[in-house]
């Protein structure tokens, strides 16, 4: 038991995210090499590209539909005005 409190209290995290291959901000190891920061930098950048264009995917499937729900209801409007008169 008293090797339980040893461990890394993140390791769980690592285990978790760590075959994702999702970086987890401040759990991995800080670098001083520049082009392993750079390599981080431009993995990170085609992230936010993909997110980003994910994004704009789901604006453009919102509206549609937000569109499509108005024209649904201006024909209902329509076919409520225009429709047989119904005697009292």
């Amino acid at each position: 038991m008293a090797n339980d409190h040893t461990q890394d209290p993140f390791e769980m995290f690592r285990r978790l995210w760590g075959p994702l291959g999702v970086p987890v901000p401040g759990l991995a190891m800080p670098t001083l090499d520049p082009q392993e920061l750079d390599k981080r930098i431009a993995e990170l950048k085609a992230v936010e590209m993909w997110l980003n264009m994910n994004l704009n995917m789901l604006r453009t499937a919102i509206q549609g539909l937000e569109m499509q729900k108005a024209g649904l209801s201006a024909m209902q409007q329509a076919m409520n005005k225009g429709g047989p008169k119904q005697d009292p």
